[in-house]
């Protein structure tokens, strides 16, 4: 059974022949990318987050620790994210229940923003 011509790289710059799944070698994707990898990020691994974040919502009552909202019932809304009460970079544990909590997405924007400014102003401090 005859087979196709090969084509050229889906890349738009790229003059090369593509060799799998419509790219040349050089720009294959990256596996995982895009993906938060708590394995770096913490030394913890997904599996793990995943029992933390379901220990901490059985002893939450799967409720946010500021607000006290409780989970969208639609499925299509985001549900609540495990976070960090005391943040890493400043002096909190990463695996300890204690420093773990569940935050609905406005409560998270908001305190991650606040997070990011403190971080910011850190900074600035040691220039």
């Amino acid at each position: 059974m005859p087979t196709a011509p090969p084509s050229r790289c889906t890349d738009p710059e790229c003059h090369e022949l593509a060799t799998r799944r419509g790219r040349c070698d050089a720009h294959q994707p990256i596996p995982w990318a895009g993906r938060d990898d708590k394995a770096s990020r913490y030394g913890i691994s997904s599996g793990n987050w995943r029992k933390l974040k379901a220990r901490v919502a059985r002893r939450d009552n799967d409720c946010c620790y500021q607000c006290g909202a409780e989970p969208p019932e639609d499925p299509d809304e985001p549900g609540h994210v495990l976070d960090h009460i005391t943040p890493i970079a400043e002096g909190g544990s990463p695996t300890d229940l204690d420093n773990l909590g569940l935050l609905c997405s406005l409560c998270d924007e908001l305190k991650s923003k606040a997070e990011a400014a403190r971080g910011n102003a850190r900074r600035r401090e040691r220039r």
